[in-house]
């Protein structure tokens, strides 16, 4: 018969009000500092519970004066001079006694590479470390108490099971029949010099409050993780890093000699507790053959040697100690098989690798890859223990990212459930280590603020404490009042059997004859005499009634027996047969449930391929999208920059069109100034008299006396308006849009543009640019005379692939109207003759027709501007 027992399920604190079934504590933090000699050193312990980190000489010259002085405050500050014992004392010691109490714990080491971890952990020859003096405690405890081999035995589903003393004699002999040599236990064992003195620990630290009423069993598992992947330490396959040989079907070769580690996966029990599947556990019953167990696993850690440490540990161990216990029944011999009273607690003592900077390691290729592997493992450690934090102290519901790394989400059951945490930080006063220790520092005091619910006391069975004592107290006070005795008395209960037999039969009269006449004596004893033979043949044929039927019952029962022993042969024939096939359906099936464990695991390094390559095209494309967004920048700049050379180039081409104007129009009042001279000197040639010469007018005399022109006459009211002149567009020979708004006015300019076989809108439409090749918008502004000034905006029409019109702007002409007064003719100085009417008419005229401006790209003339204007004609 056997009965299972789970872990404790973890309660689940949601609520932030304490009462008093949800208690907490915060994590324990306890700082150790490596002694250094004849170095500098950048810490210093002030009190047995603060340090002080202050920066190296030179470091503060580096770093500008910005850095100053800080402390850090911890539960305890062990100096250069404290003594294992005094660290397990204080750190490891509570958390046995609540291992044996059935409460669960969780220690580790944490710090940078070389500050003394292992050490503390396992220690050294002649001074055994927190791991050994564990043991020692353990079963200087519970020795007395041990169960035998196999009475309690774990399950595959991190629970376990009591069985009774015959199955467990039963598995002990079928162990020991085994061709596994045993190996000899108690003080025989041969103890491994190279571990002895780690182990021979002279304190003889016990618990005293053990519960004598319970029967306990010890199980050790040792695993590491390496590289994100989790190994069994204790597997007694061979253990060497050599790839095996493949098949073209992606799975390794049946017939090879060696085949690599298989990775473990964790998974999570009914009471959601996560466990490493498949695991080795040992039971153990000394604290020899424990840390034998462990020293056998830890030759199999990985280990190397780096700049920073010869021995550096490259994967983070987990030694888990495993204390199943249950109560006696009510006469203290045999174990109670109730599974609400069988309680398993858990110990784990965890040796984290060393966080290391690479540019001080030297490290290279898988050096490299495990140092980038052990600073991640860490660092989703430490954002964990933030989240925690940030979760407890501001009431947020932050997901804790455990499955980032299987080391958090190994001992995610710590932090979200029940038990004890206690952290020890290692720290090297180095001044080399100096930045390292910073961040250890800052991240210890993160982890004190973090709090773990308190356990809960086990269950009481309810059976009258101290049994087992007086059961054996019994036993032995029975045995010596037998010895005292002589022996059993159970004869005195035949012989009163006996004795009542007789009893049955009459009195015997008295035989003695006295007289010769007595005549009564003889015939009394003869009648008491026949009565007693009729009694015994009476009682011998009953007898022989009931021997004739007791070998009746007994043939049947013989025969019952013998049907039975058939149909029991032939039931556990079937049974054979059955348990034959389980069997192998179960070895079937294993190896089946192997090979996909293989399978997963390859899928698994497929997959971390994969998201590796994912995120290196993420971060390609997230470099591309950059380069593109700075070569889109770049353009927009370059844009606005060719945007303001060309309003510089256009200003400056305006300001040179208005100089060239300037220059142009005092060269044509120069000519005409020459030409109003020649007219002079030939009108006085001609109305002169023959007789005498004129005299010619000097030059300089009309240069010192510049006479101011005159203005032309009004127009005459009755003369007919001027007729206005068309000119034929360059681009008449296609189709148009003439677009002009309604807000137009007619300019009263000589020369007007005409566009054949155009359609004139008011306002732009997708149905009127469909049948049109061209564009022309009309656009009418102020200028800077306080003219009207229109242009002519131009474009190409192009089909969109969308299925719409597109206008793309290729040229604008300038119409504008320009004032006469400027470019008046120079009149006569003060009278002029009546016959110059007419001429100042026409120049006047003249002078107020406006000029026809259009822009081209390329003109001589400026930035796309270029004039047209028709010959001047005399009037007849």
């Amino acid at each position: 018969m056997k009965a299972a027992a789970r872990i404790k399920p973890p309660r689940r604190n949601v609520l932030k009000k304490v009462s008093s079934n949800s208690l907490k504590d915060p994590v324990g933090v306890y700082c150790r500092v490596r002694p250094v000699p004849d170095q500098e050193c950048c810490i210093e312990v002030i009190s047995s519970t603060t340090v002080q980190v202050h920066p190296p000489d030179g470091y503060r010259s580096s770093r500008n004066g910005e850095y100053k002085e800080v402390q850090y405050s911890f539960k305890e500050v062990f100096g250069t001079n404290v003594s294992q014992k005094w660290v397990f004392d204080t750190v490891a010691r509570p958390l046995v006694e609540d291992l044996i109490h059935g409460k669960n714990g969780l220690l580790f080491t944490y710090g940078v590479t070389g500050s003394g971890k292992t050490h503390t952990m396992t220690g050294s020859p002649g001074d055994g470390g927190l791991l050994p003096r564990c043991l020692d405690m353990i079963f200087n405890s519970i020795g007395l108490f041990q169960a035998k081999r196999y009475v309690f035995k774990l399950d595959e589903k991190n629970g376990v099971e009591v069985q009774c003393e015959v199955d467990a004699l039963l598995e002990r002999q079928k162990r020991e029949a085994l061709p596994v040599p045993k190996t000899p236990s108690g003080n025989r064992r041969q103890i491994d010099p190279e571990i002895a003195d780690m182990i021979n620990v002279q304190d003889n630290c016990k618990l005293e409050e053990v519960d004598e009423d319970n029967v306990y069993s010890v199980f050790v598992s040792y695993i590491e993780i390496y590289n994100n992947y989790i190994y069994d330490l204790l597997d007694e396959a061979p253990f060497e890093p050599i790839k095996p040989k493949w098949n073209g079907c992606g799975t390794p070769l049946r017939n090879v000699d060696f085949m690599p580690p298989q990775s473990k996966i964790l998974r999570e029990d009914q009471n959601h507790n996560m466990y490493v599947a498949g695991c080795t556990e040992v039971e153990v019953k000394s604290t020899e053959e424990a840390f034998e167990v462990f020293w056998r696993g830890q030759k199999k850690r990985r280990i190397a040697n780096t700049q920073l440490n010869r021995e550096s540990s490259r994967s983070h161990s987990v030694f888990l100690i495993k204390l199943a216990q249950a109560p006696l029944d009510a006469d203290g011999d045999n174990v109670l098989q109730e599974r609400e009273l069988i309680t398993l607690s858990q110990l784990s003592l965890v040796d984290l690798a060393g966080s290391e900077r690479t540019n001080r390691t030297k490290a290279e290729g898988s050096r490299l890859r495990e140092a980038g592997n052990i600073n991640q493992s860490l660092m989703t450690l430490r954002t964990c223990i933030e989240a925690l934090r940030e979760n407890q102290t501001y009431g947020t519901n932050k997901m804790v990212p455990y499955r980032d790394s299987k080391l958090t989400h190994l001992f995610k059951n710590y932090f979200d459930g029940e038990g004890k945490v206690r952290m020890i930080v290692c720290v090297n006063p180095r001044a080399e280590d100096y930045d390292e220790s910073l961040q250890v520092m800052r991240f210890a005091e993160i982890t004190q603020e973090v709090e773990v619910a308190r356990p809960l006391d086990k269950p009481l069975c309810g059976l009258t404490p101290g049994r087992r004592f007086k059961n054996q107290a019994f036993r032995e006070e029975l045995s010596r009042q037998l010895e005292i005795r002589g022996g059993p008395i159970d004869g005195d209960r035949e012989r009163s059997v006996t004795e009542a037999l007789l009893q049955s039969f009459p009195p015997m009269p008295s035989c003695e004859l006295l007289d010769i006449n007595d005549d009564q004596t003889l015939p009394r004893l003869i009648e008491v005499l026949e009565k007693r033979h009729s009694i015994r043949q009476i009682l011998t044929e009953e007898f022989n009634k009931n021997v004739l039927f007791v070998k009746g019952m007994l043939q049947e029962l013989d025969a019952s027996l013998a049907s039975r022993e058939n149909y029991t042969q032939v039931k556990m024939a079937e049974k054979d047969k059955a348990i034959v096939g389980q069997k192998t359906e179960i070895e079937r099936l294993e190896k089946k449930a192997k090979t996909l464990e293989y399978k997963i695991d390859i899928l698994e390094k497929t997959t971390a391929i994969y998201e590796e390559e994912k995120r290196n095209l993420q971060l390609e494309l997230d470099t591309r999208s950059q380069k593109l967004q700075r070569q889109a920048s770049e353009k927009r700049r370059l844009e606005n920059r060719l945007q303001g050379m060309v309003t510089e180039t256009t200003m400056k081409w305006e300001k040179e069109c208005e100089r060239r104007v300037a220059a142009k129009q005092l060269e044509m009042q120069n000519k005409l100034w020459v030409k109003d001279e020649k007219l002079k000197q030939l009108k006085a040639i001609v109305t002169e008299p023959k007789s005498g010469k004129p005299e010619r007018p000097s030059r300089e005399k009309d240069r010192e006396k510049v006479l101011p022109r005159s203005l032309s006459p009004p127009p005459v009211p009755n003369a007919p308006p001027v007729r206005l002149r068309h000119r034929r567009s360059r681009s008449a020979g296609e189709r148009w849009v003439d677009h002009k708004p309604s807000s137009n006015i007619q300019t009263e300019t000589v020369m007007q543009p005409q566009v054949p076989h155009a359609i004139t809108v008011a306002s732009a439409s997708e149905k009127a640019l469909a049948k049109c090749d061209k564009y022309m918008l009309t656009h009418q502004e102020l200028a800077s005379d306080g003219e009207i000034e229109t242009k002519l905006i131009k474009g190409d029409v192009y089909k969109t692939r969308g299925g719409g019109q597109a206008v793309h702007f290729t040229e604008i002409e300038t119409l504008k109207q320009e004032s006469p007064t400027g470019r008046k003719r120079r009149s006569s100085p003060s009278d002029p003759p009546p016959n110059d009417a007419a001429e100042s008419e026409w120049t006047d005229v003249e002078t107020r027709c406006s000029v026809a401006v259009e822009m081209k790209a390329g003109s001589n003339l400026g930035p796309g501007y270029q004039h047209h204007a028709q010959p001047k004609r005399r009037r007849p």
